[in-house]
């Protein structure tokens, strides 16, 4: 079994959703002590958005020519796509910026929807390649997005839940932390009840 953990927060330790989703993984080992786990910081090691050089090392860009700069980054890309279809569970620490999921996160989804690879097209439309595969993502927000008035600018979950199932995953879970900026007492208790959902989704086990 290989796990692969990915965290975009540019927080570092202050990070909620880089402690849940390290909760996560824990979990996962200790169901599967063997299993294999390859962890990618997205925000300390951020991988270059795609541009036109970059994106033909797997689509028709019509660029011919490249640099060896972005034949490095065709090198990366394989590699990305390669480890991500490597991984069973795929846990993913993603909090809310500016309604919608962190740059660094969006580059790495951008390297790994390849078509040949991880969907192709079809006369009836795409269809995705990479089904088989859990998704577990530590997701956290400053407000209430969940729910109420503000759940319209959700651009984050329904956006991640979107993008793996065009890829053909259709099992993805969240933990969820909310209200994360509205004081002390409350983004303790948002943590709190964020990690004692963990073992349950960890083990398959709520299907929320």
């Amino acid at each position: 079994m290989q796990i692969l953990h990915l965290d975009s927060s540019i927080l570092a330790a202050a990070s909620a959703s880089r402690s849940l989703s390290a909760a996560i993984v824990g979990e996962l080992r200790r169901d599967h002590p063997e299993a294999v786990v390859v962890q990618r910081d997205l925000a300390a090691e951020a991988i270059p958005h795609l541009d036109g050089a970059i994106a033909t090392g797997f689509r028709d860009t019509g660029i011919q020519d490249v640099d060896a700069i972005a034949r490095a980054e065709h090198a990366r890309s394989e590699t990305l796509v390669t480890e991500f279809l490597a991984s069973d569970v795929i846990v993913i620490g993603a909090p809310m910026y500016n309604f919608s999921v962190p740059s660094q996160l969006k580059a790495w989804i951008d390297r790994v929807a390849q078509a040949g690879r991880t969907f192709r097209y079809t006369e009836t439309g795409p269809v995705g390649l990479a089904g088989g595969r859990r998704v577990i993502i530590a997701s956290t927000r400053g407000g209430m997005y969940s729910a109420g008035p503000a759940s319209a600018m959700d651009f984050q979950e329904a956006y991640l839940k979107a993008i793996f199932g065009f890829l053909g995953i259709t099992d993805v879970k969240f933990v969820r932390a909310e209200r994360l900026t509205k004081g002390g007492e409350i983004r303790l208790q948002s943590i709190e009840a964020a990690r004692a959902l963990v073992r349950s989704v960890a083990k398959q086990e709520n299907p929320a």
